[in-house]
């Protein structure tokens, strides 16, 4: 047997993505396109449901406060999203509501002078009130940052080596929000699991009309199959006698958010009333805007990949990060009682399709906005148990850390240097802020626990995220361990060239801002 040529046993570098329908500026047609476009407005609602469903109630707001919040969150969404694929960016990304934002808002809904406020409603008020001070005053550390250029600046110490822990664990980061959310009603979470892979991929080449509907609508068909599933456990009383914990992660009628929403609502600024400002509040504030950066540097640079673009230069993922803080800021004013980030669920969407088209994310958008105004059909979506997105979320997080581990063929992995970055970038950025987690589940605070709230904060929110630490760790050991030797290990002559604008002529086609703004903002 003949010896196997080298190009039969490796595959070339590619800077694109292969195998998508449609990348960045392709479009299916509309009805698809608005099919698909309902598809992330579905798994958009995820998050948008469960960051208010467990703060409200700690601020001391009711089920129609907590309806209120879940529309004024999609809303705002909406506005961000389609700010970010018109001006920012131009990447086809869902920008919602961040996690990240977690232990700062804790820290304000403890606050000793809003904690000891009697009546919940207006404690409610008070703590929203604050909370919207703190992210209009922090938002401006993203504005700064990318309408001055600085993170391109800083984007110039990253490598394809440094930056493959920070784009792989903003999705494996989110492990925590997979299968131990599924394991909280495994009758719901593992078929939803089993039928969502077995559509999306075992079943992706049965077509109708030459359209892979099962590939491309897995997401839509596997979530109503489930959800009537559930309903029907649901209304025969196999939940009746179960404890509560059970009741609340099972059932399909313990949201308490259709009976809550209005018929229509339109969320509007200050609807909370005017903002209060606490210094205190405000820095802790700004450790979660800058790890809503990082972990969007990550997430912007995966749907690149995801949408068959080219890598995003140093001055559009600047502006991208621009805009993002403005949505930081529009967050603030509207009172979503949570910050922005990209939506990680919603990259790795794109991916499952294999449509990477920038309209599908426009027109879900839409569907954000219409349906935050509209708050009885809202509230129907609404309602999905949370179990049913934790069971898509163990393949979407997974899909975006394997296309950051991707980046990992302009390297080389036959170098020590670039083995120990990558693997000692990895395990920190897992471990550290897993020792964090259980510290506080034990103590009810965070390892750093000194006298000044906001220092703690601080902290304690930077360490609590996986893609920060990595990006501390690796772009320090990246720029510090054998640097001056290292630039083809480290895959700088690959990366050069989508440093700037001008440095690929792909980029104009993907990242030309519409209606010839180019003029006023000319590109480096």
């Amino acid at each position: 047997m003949a010896a196997p040529k080298p190009e039969e046993i490796s595959h070339p570098p590619m800077d694109q993505l292969q195998g998508l329908e449609y990348c960045i500026d392709s479009n299916p047609s509309w009805g698809e396109a608005i099919a698909l476009g309902f598809q992330h407005y579905i798994l958009a609602l995820g998050t948008a449901v469960m960051i208010p469903t467990f703060l409200v109630p700690l601020m001391g707001g009711n089920d129609g406060d907590k309806v209120r919040v879940v529309q004024t969150l999609l809303f705002v969404q909406g506005i961000n999203t389609l700010l970010q694929t018109l001006f920012g960016t131009r990447l086809p990304t869902v920008v919602g509501g961040s996690w990240a934002f977690m232990v700062p808002i804790i820290s304000i809904i403890h606050d000793p002078s809003l904690a000891g406020i009697t009546d919940p409603h207006s404690r409610f008020l008070n703590t929203m009130r604050a909370i919207q001070g703190a992210l209009i005053v922090a938002s401006s550390v993203q504005i700064i940052l990318g309408y001055s250029q600085l993170w391109a600046i800083c984007s110039r110490f990253f490598s394809p080596l440094g930056m493959v822990p920070v784009m792989s664990l903003v999705g494996f980061g989110l492990f925590d929000r997979g299968f131990p959310v599924v394991g909280r009603c495994v009758e719901i979470g593992i078929p939803m699991l089993i039928l969502f892979v077995a559509l999306s991929q075992y079943l992706k080449h049965f077509q109708m009309k030459q359209l892979p509907v099962l590939e491309r609508f897995a997401l839509l068909i596997s979530v109503t199959v489930i959800w009537a599933y559930a309903h029907l456990l649901t209304a025969s009383g196999a939940y009746k006698h179960r404890p509560e914990i059970t009741q609340k992660n099972c059932r399909t009628d313990k949201a308490n958010l259709i009976s809550s929403a209005p018929w229509i609502k339109i969320p509007y600024p200050l609807q909370w009333g005017a903002p209060t400002f606490d210094a205190g509040h405000a820095f802790g504030m700004m450790a979660a805007v800058l790890v809503s950066l990082i972990e969007s540097t990550g997430a912007y640079k995966v749907a690149s990949r995801l949408a068959s673009a080219t890598p995003p230069p140093a001055h559009v993922l600047s502006r991208g990060i621009g805009w993002q803080g403005i949505g930081i800021l529009l967050d603030g004013l509207f009172g979503t009682a949570t910050g922005s980030t990209v939506s990680v669920e919603n990259v790795g969407l794109l991916g499952s399709t294999r449509v990477g088209s920038r309209r599908v994310i426009q027109i879900s958008a839409g569907f954000m906005i219409f349906f935050s105004i509209l708050g009885k059909f809202g509230a129907l979506f609404a309602s999905i148990p949370f179990t049913i997105f934790a069971a898509v979320y163990c393949v979407m997080f997974g899909l975006v850390a394997s296309v950051g581990l991707s980046f990992l063929q302009f390297t080389n992995m036959n170098s020590m240097r670039s083995l120990f970055i990558t693997g000692v970038s990895l395990f920190l950025g897992l471990s550290i802020p897993e020792y964090f987690r259980e510290y506080t589940t034990a103590a009810l605070h965070g390892p750093s626990h000194s006298k000044a709230g906001w220092f703690n904060d601080f902290l304690n929110t930077i360490f609590l995220s996986s893609p920060t630490v990595a990006l501390i760790v690796s772009v320090f050991l990246d720029n510090t361990l054998d640097y001056k030797d290292s630039g083809m290990d480290r895959g700088m002559p690959w990366w050069v060239k989508f440093r700037t604008f001008k440095g690929d002529s792909r980029n104009e086609e993907f990242y030309t801002l519409p209606f010839n703004f180019n003029r006023f903002f000319p590109p480096s």
